[in-house]
C-alpha cells in the first residue's frame, strides 16, 4: 500500500463535492443555475469550501490507514482533525457554513475507509462498503450519549443540538451511529439498480429525490419545522413515484425548487447524503 490509493479515495470524496454542487437543477439548493433557498452562499461559495477541505479529506484517509486500537480513539482523532478543517472552512467563506456535515460524515467515512484498506483493495464491492458503514457505525456509536448528555452545560448550542431538544432529531450524529441506514438501504440500492440506464446526472437528481422523500432532513427541520418537512417529503414522494422522462423531469424540479425558495426551504440534509452515495458509487465503479 503506498499513498496513491488514500489520494485516489480522498479524491473520490472531493469530487463527490463538486458533483453534488454541480447538479442542477436542485429544488431548493444551490446549483449551477441559482442559490436555491439560501441567500447568503452560492456555487462559488461551495467551490471555495471543497478546495479549502480537500487537504483534510487527505488527512482523515491517513490517520485511519495508520492508526492501531480501538475505534474510539481514531474518533478522537479524526473528530481534532475535522474541527481544524470546519476552521478552515470557515475562512474560506467568511463563516458561512457550506459542509459542516459533510465535513463530519467525510472525516468517519475517509477514517474508517483508510483502515479498512490495511487489508483490502479498491474497487469496493457491496460487501466492502457494508464494512466500511459498519465501521462507522462501531467508531461513532458512543456519540449520542456522549454529545447530547452534556447540552444542558453549553452556552451555545449548534443546530444540530436545538433540534435535538426541539423535536428528538438526531441528525448526522444518529445518521453516522446508525451506519448511514440511508445510505445502505435506499441510495445505493437504487444507483446499483438504475446505474448505466441514463446520463450520471439524472441518475443522481433521482437519487435525491429519492432521499428527500424518506429521510428525516435535519435542515429541512431546522427552517420549516414538522410541517414544513412533510410537505417537502410528501412532493419529492410524488415526483419520485411518477419516473417522468429526462426533460419532464427537470422542469418538475425547477418547479418544485421555485416552491422551496419561496417557503425558504431547503432539503440540505438529502444534499449531503447525496454526495456521501456519490462517494461509495466511485469506490464502487457505479459512476
Amino acid at each position: 500500500m503506498n499513498n496513491s490509493v488514500l489520494t485516489q479515495v480522498t479524491n473520490f470524496a472531493v469530487k463527490s463535492l463538486y458533483y453534488e454542487v454541480a447538479l442542477s437543477p436542485k429544488p431548493g439548493l444551490v446549483d449551477r443555475f441559482d442559490n436555491g433557498a439560501h441567500t447568503d452562499m452560492d456555487f462559488y461559495t461551495f467551490i471555495d469550501s471543497i478546495t479549502s477541505l480537500a487537504p483534510y479529506f487527505y488527512e482523515y484517509s491517513r490517520l485511519g490507514f495508520e492508526h492501531n486500537g480501538d475505534f474510539t480513539a481514531l474518533f478522537t482523532k479524526l473528530r481534532q482533525a475535522g474541527s481544524q478543517a470546519e476552521k478552515e472552512m470557515l475562512l474560506a467563506t467568511d463563516d458561512i457554513n457550506t459542509h459542516k456535515g459533510a465535513n463530519f460524515s467525510f472525516a468517519v467515512l475517509l477514517g474508517a475507509t483508510g483502515f479498512y484498506l490495511k487489508n483490502h483493495t479498491l474497487p469496493f464491492s457491496l460487501q466492502d462498503t457494508t464494512a466500511i458503514l459498519t465501521l462507522v457505525a462501531q467508531m461513532t456509536n458512543h456519540l449520542i450519549q456522549h454529545d447530547f448528555s452534556q447540552i444542558a452545560q453549553k452556552d451555545e448550542l449548534s443546530h444540530g443540538e436545538k433540534l435535538y431538544i426541539k423535536t428528538g432529531s438526531l441528525g448526522v450524529r444518529g445518521e453516522a451511529a446508525k451506519g448511514y441506514p440511508a445510505l445502505a438501504n435506499l441510495l445505493l440500492p437504487f444507483l446499483r439498480q438504475h446505474s448505466g440506464k441514463e446520463n450520471t446526472e439524472v441518475l443522481l437528481l433521482r437519487g435525491l429525490i429519492l432521499l428527500i422523500s424518506q429521510i428525516e432532513d435535519s435542515n429541512l427541520l431546522h427552517r420549516g419545522g414538522m410541517s414544513g418537512w412533510e410537505q417537502v417529503k410528501q412532493q419529492g414522494a410524488l415526483i419520485h413515484q411518477n419516473n417522468l422522462e429526462e426533460r419532464s423531469f427537470k422542469r418538475t424540479l425547477t418547479t418544485f425548487n421555485q416552491e422551496l425558495i419561496k417557503k425558504n426551504l431547503s432539503p440540505g440534509g438529502a444534499a449531503d447524503l447525496l454526495s456521501l452515495g456519490i462517494y461509495f458509487s466511485f469506490l464502487e465503479g457505479i459512476i
